[in-house]
């Protein structure tokens, strides 16, 4: 096997932007041989491949070695699910589910197969950047020394009301199942539990249609996270503040590390010369503090971004190449972003693990008074159809 067959289940914003890459030869070894989508029009920008209407009859065709499923976020599931149970390889655009019980649903799929050779991944493109691949490798190589606090305030996911008018299931619980958490935040949140792992307990503030009153999702967030070492972390998100800010600092006890896209490119590491605790403990001085060496780290590019997802899925499938996003911690994001949503609609603290099908229960709750009216079926999966065609 020297190619690998593509085809793209949903032609919207991110299906196109990955058709074209691929039709451009931007990804050796990637062939883009079908094309999903209930719009016709959509698909008739991309003539010179076969075009479906229904997901279950382009992963029955024989066309495919490979799907990547980027449709609005409730047909994931179910078409992931059958693209696994009919032996293809399967990538799937953020989020990989819109709750946590449906991730399980999709991973006990992929790990009951008996061909363990089938590549399963997650658009999860923000890997592919330096400057979070440095941040996790000074984390994870001790140089920051124990983490104290995390602060990430990622505001610059400004939408106007013209975004969320774009189309009918934007921002609507039956449609979308949230609003800048299951959007626009899977790859921060992705990050996060990426480079500092799960949390202890969570305890959240999200706010519904603060800045749009057109929309009854959230699109303003804010979170506090404790760690089991003792360790916190808050994390701020909205679509309604211009210019807004994207700034990730980090203090620990050999210093603080500060990653502010807003000020340029690269990565400030303000070093202490003598951890913190250990100063703490040795000086004689009332009011002194450890003297610092101000690093800056340069970091000249964002990485391959989407491209280096689907090329690292393309070498997975026919050179053996380890998966920058495997699908199986696809969760964490999803999870982390439940963990607050559910945090909020019951006034809580939630502890981790996450109590999927008491999410499922809650969200269930919000579906049915969305203005989609979409039918769903009872029970703690939240079992959603596919309008795609896909059965799982």
């Amino acid at each position: 096997m020297d190619k690998v067959r593509i085809g793209i289940i949903g032609v919207g914003n991110m299906g196109s932007t990955h058709a074209r890459s691929i039709l451009a030869n931007n990804i050796p070894g990637l062939e883009l041989t079908a094309l999903c989508d209930l719009n016709s029009d959509k698909l008739a920008a991309f003539p010179q491949v076969k075009h479906f209407s229904s997901s279950a009859e382009l992963i029955r065709s024989g066309l495919v070695d490979a799907i990547l499923v980027a449709t609005p976020h409730y047909d994931h599931t179910t078409i992931g699910i059958d693209g696994l149970n009919e032996g293809l390889h399967v990538l799937v655009e953020k989020p990989l589910s819109v709750h946590k019980a449906d991730c399980e649903r999709m991973l006990t799929a992929y790990e009951s197969r008996p061909k363990k050779s089938q590549v399963f991944g997650a658009m999860f493109n923000q890997r592919t950047d330096p400057h979070y691949q440095k941040v996790r490798e000074m984390i994870q190589s001790g140089e920051l020394g124990q983490i104290r606090r995390i602060t990430w305030n990622i505001t610059d996911w400004f939408r106007p009301y013209a975004y969320y008018a774009s189309g009918g299931w934007r921002a609507t619980w039956a449609g979308e199942g949230g609003g800048v958490l299951l959007n626009q935040c899977p790859h921060n949140l992705d990050l996060w539990w990426w480079m500092f792992g799960k949390p202890k307990t969570l305890k959240a503030w999200c706010k519904f249609g603060f800045y749009h009153d057109t929309i009854e999702v959230e699109d303003d967030v804010t979170a506090y996270m404790e760690y089991a070492d003792g360790a916190k972390g808050v994390f701020m998100a909205a679509t309604g503040e211009a210019p807004g800010s994207n700034r990730l600092e980090i203090s620990a006890e050999r210093g603080k590390l500060i990653v502010d896209f807003g000020v340029g490119a690269g990565i400030k590491f303000i070093r202490n010369e003598v951890p913190t605790t250990e100063f703490s403990k040795t000086t004689k001085g009332h009011f002194s503090r450890p003297d610092t060496w101000n690093i800056d780290i340069p970091i000249r590019s964002n990485g391959e971004q989407h491209n280096g997802i689907l090329k690292n899925f393309t070498n997975a499938i026919l050179k053996g190449e380890t998966l920058m996003a495997p699908a199986i911690e696809g969760i964490h994001s999803v999870e982390l972003a439940n963990a607050m949503l559910y945090s909020t609609f019951v006034d809580t603290t939630v502890n981790f693990p996450l109590d999927s099908a008491a999410y499922a229960v809650e969200l269930k709750k919000k579906i049915a008074g969305s203005k989609l009216n979409k039918k769903v079926e009872t029970g703690p999966a939240a079992d959603f159809s596919s309008s795609f065609g896909a059965k799982a």
